[in-house]
């Protein structure tokens, strides 16, 4: 469970704290003994292909899919092979559609905007199969929370979306005057006709991103 990128400076000092040999030691019997998703090879997915340097745009989720083939370690999004699209992730799509004209793809898999600087970030990063929020209150929320301070104290420009009111929770964080933050309801089912649809978020971030001198997000994903 280690980071490679620019990222291990920020985290280095998160290893050696006593929640975190905790975690460790949780997250690794959990494997042992249980079904646990994502593999463990994915567990840091967002952060090796999101270098911190390269962090513009932030998606905040809560915690990984919890059935076979789904979580590979960013937040909403799929593995390639899965031909069933969550149902959030649908609704991410039909704002996109509405917002910025995105045709709605046949997959949920959002490599590509990690590739363009869009760190797609869990709360929690590891879930036992088929029991949501089982791996809540072990210790991945510290984690995380030193990854959103340190998104917080870049010096470029960084849009937040969040979504729901756990990812909103974490906005105290977020005192940086040269971030943006965007707050929207949650696009799960149960939400998102309360202010999802028709959030614009995406066009927002772009909006931003060009204003400030960064290229925009290249927001439509691919058929397969």
């Amino acid at each position: 469970m280690k980071v490679t990128n620019d990222w291990k400076d920020v985290l280095e000092k998160e290893y050696s704290k006593p929640y975190y040999k905790e975690l460790y030691e949780f997250v690794l019997k959990e494997y042992e003994t249980q079904t646990i998703y994502p593999t463990s090879d994915n567990i840091f997915n967002a952060l090796h292909l999101t270098p911190l340097k390269d962090v513009k745009v932030l998606i905040l989720g809560q915690d990984p899919y919890h059935n076979e083939n789904q979580a590979h370690g960013l937040s909403f999004s799929v593995l390639p092979s899965q031909k069933v699209i969550p149902p959030s992730l649908q609704n991410i799509y039909k704002e996109l559609q509405d917002d910025l004209n995105c045709y709605i793809p046949n997959n949920g898999f959002l490599e590509k905007w990690a590739k363009q600087g869009v760190l797609m970030l869990n709360t929690v990063l590891t879930v036992r199969a088929h029991q949501a929020n089982s791996h809540k209150g072990k210790g991945w929320e510290q984690f995380t929370d030193a990854i959103i301070r340190a998104v917080n104290e870049k010096d470029s420009p960084v849009v937040y979306m969040l979504w729901g009111r756990p990812a909103q929770t974490k906005e105290k964080m977020l005192n940086n005057p040269k971030h943006l933050v965007l707050k929207a309801p949650h696009p799960s089912p149960l939400s998102a006709y309360r202010g999802f649809f028709g959030c614009k978020h995406f066009s927002s971030a772009n909006e931003f991103l060009q204003e400030n001198g960064l290229d925009p997000i290249d927001w439509q994903i691919e058929n397969i």
